[in-house]
């Protein structure tokens, strides 16, 4: 199961429309969720419609809240996720069976059955998550929050029994180009996230399309797994790309 986890205050400005973007990643089996940390007035109206916008156009969920809630929504996101693709995939050879009917048409004792072996492949199924993340200046205050919501997800993922991976990424780039995403450090244990983001640049410009095209060609070319492209000894690739992440 693949998703996008995308941590935005919305109001994207550089490049193609985030919506669209999103809408290809569904196209190719991928969810995007949004989580929005936005702030007050015309401009945080703003990115709380774009952030609907994008989820809806990527069969995901979204979700505006404060920096406390943060950690607790991302892992609440990213299990509803699994659970819904699990259901709909169960719902389709449940109606292969009952031809126009639903789960909620079996017997008691059949459904609980259903039910039982949704919940085991929402913990045993492998799961890929591509975190993707707003560096822009505007959310510099709230890098804090979400770096511990990235320590508390990987911690969470540990305590499945089936196969987890994360990619981190962030966007812009050191560049001034619009392909926007940056390459850094792989970790590979939660206690490497905080050097992980020791390295990020706030920048102004917010190219969110853009970033997300970015992670669908990592998802394409089948190079989340941080073992395909290493980096440089001083934590950079020489191409913009994926910052980092580990596999749990």
């Amino acid at each position: 199961m693949k998703q996008i986890l995308l941590i935005t205050d919305g109001c994207s400005n550089v490049g193609e429309s985030p919506v669209m973007a999103a809408a290809h990643a569904r196209q190719e089996g991928i969810t995007v969720n949004v989580v929005g940390v936005v702030d007050y007035g015309t401009i945080g109206e703003l990115g709380s419609q774009e952030i609907a916008d994008i989820a809806k156009a990527g069969g995901g969920i979204s979700r505006i809240v404060g920096t406390p809630q943060l950690a607790q929504t991302i892992q609440m996101m990213t299990r509803k996720t699994v659970v819904q693709t699990i259901q709909q995939a169960v719902n389709k050879e449940v109606k292969k069976i009952l031809g126009e009917g639903s789960l909620e048409e079996l017997p008691p004792l059949q459904r609980s059955q259903v039910v039982t072996v949704v919940d085991e492949l929402t913990e045993t199924s492998p799961l890929r998550i591509a975190l993707l993340i707003d560096a822009s200046a505007s959310m510099k205050p709230k890098l804090g929050a979400v770096e511990d919501a990235i320590r508390d997800l990987a911690l969470s993922l540990e305590a499945r029994e089936g196969k987890s991976e994360i990619a981190v990424f962030h966007f812009p780039g050191r560049s001034s180009s619009e392909d926007a995403v940056l390459d850094m450090d792989w970790t590979h244990n939660v206690s490497e996230v905080r050097s992980l983001f020791s390295k990020l640049k706030m920048r102004g410009a917010t190219p969110t399309g853009p970033a997300i095209f970015k992670v669908l060609e990592h998802y394409r070319y089948d190079t989340l797994d941080g073992h395909r492209e290493r980096p440089t000894d001083d934590g950079y690739d020489e191409k913009e790309g994926m910052i980092g992440g580990y596999v749990v």
